[in-house]
């Protein structure tokens, strides 16, 4: 099975794809998750649709919007509500999980490849085939 993490971008033109891959895959929907880290003392989250794989390749993706959206203590930032009213349409739970930031590996593959072995760990992705 191949799993991999599809990046969208930082902004909110890529928050709403996000939020429409969700909803136009709803039918495929396994998980919604906000991966949150601290980065330059400033708490940040990445935001991640995961669908189950496709039956024809075992291709499973991760759709995520990378450590853009500001995370305030009060937690009224827009974009943390359109993933909360998300997650209420679709019926979903969002799963949260403080990760490393993607500044300390010398290479973003080497950072998905630590989120992808947590996420097994948790079961929330197959473990390898």
């Amino acid at each position: 099975m191949i799993q991999r993490f599809i990046e969208l971008g930082e902004g909110y033109s890529d928050l709403y794809e996000l939020l429409e891959l969700a909803r136009t895959n709803k039918h495929r929907l396994a998980h919604l998750l906000s991966l949150e880290t601290v980065q330059n003392g400033r708490k940040t989250a990445s935001f991640v649709i995961i669908l189950h794989p496709t039956t024809t390749g075992k291709f499973q993706p991760l759709y995520v919007c990378r450590e853009g959206i500001a995370l305030l203590e009060d937690r009224t930032s827009q974009r943390v509500a359109l993933f909360e009213e998300l997650a209420k349409e679709l019926d979903k739970n969002i799963i949260s999980f403080e990760v490393k930031p993607s500044s300390i590996f010398p290479e973003k593959e080497l950072y998905y490849a630590y989120l992808i072995g947590i996420l097994r760990l948790n079961h929330l992705i197959p473990p390898l085939q």
